[in-house]
């Protein structure tokens, strides 16, 4: 004789696998937001601007990018903090680049912060273009906000962190988190001009 499921049952069973569906798009979709952002390849820029924190990571790939002749400009956000360091270090100590640097402190210390500084910066300096280097999981909520606060072109160039498994679930949280408020709380309702 086939056993017959009570309705309370096959409503639990039918919630579970909505929770399990759920819970697999979101990771489908924030692996591609945040382990693969769009970005594309640099092109000439006023400027390249480094955002805070992962400063081990960030800063060598936002040199080299001046230093391969994609800006003239190396802005840095400089927030004395201890992820930031060796940045907070260029900042503290200029002559030991040999281009053009442009230090900026933001007036809070998050990536909305730093999108209305660079909104301000980028008006300051009339450049038209930046490329902006965090970190690979930060790319696609840092172009969210920093797009908002300038109508310059912003060109998002990622540095690679060295994460576990279980950092990245860590990170895609923190970002799906930070990404659903930045759509919700814009840095800049109206873009700098």
């Amino acid at each position: 004789m086939p056993v017959l499921r009570s309705p309370a049952r096959r409503l639990a069973a039918g919630g579970l696998v909505v929770v399990v569906l759920l819970v697999l798009v979101w990771f489908l979709t924030a692996y591609q937001l945040f382990a693969d952002p769009e970005q594309t390849q640099p092109h000439q820029a006023d400027a390249v601007i480094m955002l805070g924190g992962a400063s081990s990571e960030r800063l060598p790939v936002a040199r080299d990018l001046v230093e391969a002749g994609h800006a003239p400009v190396l802005a840095i956000s400089h927030t004395r903090s201890a992820g930031n360091v060796l940045a907070d270090g260029v900042c503290d100590y200029p002559g030991v680049i040999p281009f053009a640097l442009e230090c900026f402190e933001p007036a809070t210390l998050d990536t909305r912060g730093e999108a209305a500084a660079i909104g301000k910066l980028v008006k300051e300096k009339g450049w038209h273009s930046v490329i902006v280097v965090t970190s690979r999981y930060h790319a696609t909520r840092a172009r969210t906000l920093i797009t908002e606060c300038t109508t310059a072109k912003v060109q998002m160039i990622v540095s690679e962190p060295k994460l576990s498994p279980a950092g990245w679930l860590r990170r895609f949280i923190i970002e799906s988190g930070g990404l659903i408020d930045a759509r919700l709380h814009p840095a800049c309702p109206e873009p700098v001009q």
